[in-house]
């Protein structure tokens, strides 16, 4: 197999971040418009309804296949027996899944408002598990993934400006947002057989394979629980309208996170094989060098959104969703926390085999996270999920970081990620400073929005080198070398 190197995956995942951006910039503001604020609300209802469903029926194996799964690599025979033994699992798990799903249905009255959306996103479920994603992080096969997102990304959006015309049709959004996950998972399935042979087994293996999976599921429940309970909780004890204006802070929030994430997502497979194969040395130089990066990166991410909060609203989803700007400036907090508790937990516990502080950190986050929308959104509504979101991040961050401090405290305590938190804070004073001006000179939104953003991008770049940053430095010098050999 070729090797890849960290930073093409990156760029790889990074341009599929930017599509997976792009897409609701483009789409979004179409859809919120001529959808009615109920109609977005019983689509973001339904959808999260079942992630709840599509959590059980993963149960845990993506995580779980790919730090196993990283191992055996390089072994055709090793990795289809492990894969065809993880398959069979999950599918046993998807059926579950679906029992659950038609039982809540049935036993419960107030869903049937939502009952078609809900059964037309279920479709998801199945052909997640077909589709098989974790195959391709293992190999790190980003160049695949990235081409089949823009085919199925430019295919949506035509269905979208076709079909999705009327306030009512958010049953056909919701039937093209299950199309593109569908018709990825198809390809992704076929594809599959040039890494691995995946198949049903008779025997797989539950005793070995049951108890890691079924931790790692209970975490990736906890987690489920306090970032998507925040929507239920508010469709419950407010209306669709209130989960309308919410969906759309969650929305810009995260494609903000998923666009930072690509170079942690591409981090995983490679400090899972390092740390697996014992390279320690190796592991905490890649493991340095991401938190670094991510921490320069996340700080000024966080502040442009804080500042830009009001311009994106109404960039994405017009005037009649302002509400939600103030939602949108409190959850921006969470991105920080989310990345760095990500980086904790996926990128340093998870290869390290602690899942269960993973999971207990999480059982904790959750149950506070529950407490706290119960309290909150009486009194704040929307703005209250979002504070909850902050404070259940903050939460497992702290707890994360405590698990794993025995490994990355000579990381995180070093002269390199201080420099780094003190010129990254200065550079972001600098975009404070370009976004204020630029909301007094430039008077049409998208000018402003646009020039915000590109000034705030290169004034901060100019203060770290100022400031004599070594990574932004070292990449300007990897920069400058790669030129001269290609010249």
């Amino acid at each position: 197999m070729k090797k890849k190197t960290l930073a093409l995956n990156a760029v790889l995942n990074g341009f599929r971040s930017v599509l997976n951006l792009l897409f609701p910039i483009i789409t979004f503001p179409y859809v919120s418009r001529v959808l009615s604020m109920n109609g977005m609300g019983i689509y973001s209802f339904s959808m999260n309804y079942i992630n709840y469903f599509t959590l059980i029926a993963g149960l845990g194996v993506a995580t779980y296949a790919v730090r196993e799964g990283a191992k055996y690599r390089d072994d055709r025979v090793k990795i289809g027996k492990f894969a065809s033994q993880v398959f069979t699992i999950n599918i046993y798990a998807t059926i579950f899944s679906y029992v659950l799903l038609f039982l809540s249905l049935f036993i419960f009255s107030n869903l049937h408002v939502y009952s078609l959306a809900i059964l037309i996103f279920s479709i998801q479920i199945l052909f997640n598990t077909i589709g098989t994603e974790w195959i391709y992080t293992i190999y790190e096969d980003y160049a695949y993934i990235t081409i089949r997102s823009i085919l199925f990304k430019v295919i949506s959006l035509v269905l979208i400006f076709i079909f999705v015309r009327t306030p009512g049709d958010y049953i056909w959004y919701a039937s093209i947002t299950v199309f593109a996950t569908v018709g990825s998972n198809i390809l992704n399935f076929l594809h599959a057989r040039s890494f691995s042979d995946i198949h049903l087994v008779r025997n797989p293996l539950w005793r070995k394979h049951i108890t890691p999976i079924l931790i790692i599921f209970a975490s990736s429940a906890a987690v489920t629980i306090y970032v998507s309970s925040d929507t239920t909780i508010l469709g419950i004890l407010r209306d669709e309208r209130a989960v309308g204006i919410y969906s759309i802070a969650i929305k810009i929030y995260s494609v903000s996170q998923s666009l930072l994430s690509a170079l942690l997502i591409v981090a995983i497979p490679r400090l899972a094989m390092l740390f697996g194969k014992k390279k320690l040395r190796e592991f905490h130089n890649v493991l340095e060098r991401l938190i670094n990066t991510l921490l320069i990166a996340t700080l000024p991410a966080t502040v442009g959104l804080i500042m830009m909060s009001k311009e994106m609203v109404l960039f994405v989803a017009g005037s009649k969703y302002l509400a939600a700007t103030n939602s949108l400036r409190i959850i921006s907090f969470a991105i920080i926390f989310s990345i760095f508790s990500w980086i904790f937990s996926q990128c340093v516990l998870m290869p390290a085999k602690r899942e269960k502080a993973i999971l207990k950190n999480t059982l904790i986050t959750a149950v506070v996270n529950v407490i706290l929308n119960l309290i909150l959104i009486p009194i704040w509504s929307y703005n209250g999920t979002a504070l909850s979101t902050v404070i259940a991040e903050f939460m497992v961050m702290a707890m994360n970081g405590w698990s794993c401090r025995d490994i990355i405290k000579n990381i995180v305590i070093s002269k390199r990620v201080e420099k780094n938190i003190s010129t990254s804070l200065l550079g972001c004073l600098g975009i404070v400073i370009v976004c204020l001006i630029c909301k007094f000179i430039f008077p049409t939104l998208i000018v402003r929005t646009v020039a915000s953003i590109l000034l705030s991008m290169i004034v901060y770049v100019l203060m770290l080198i100022v400031l004599k940053n070594d990574l932004i430095l070292e990449t300007i010098y990897k920069v400058r070398k790669n030129r001269r050999f290609f010249s």
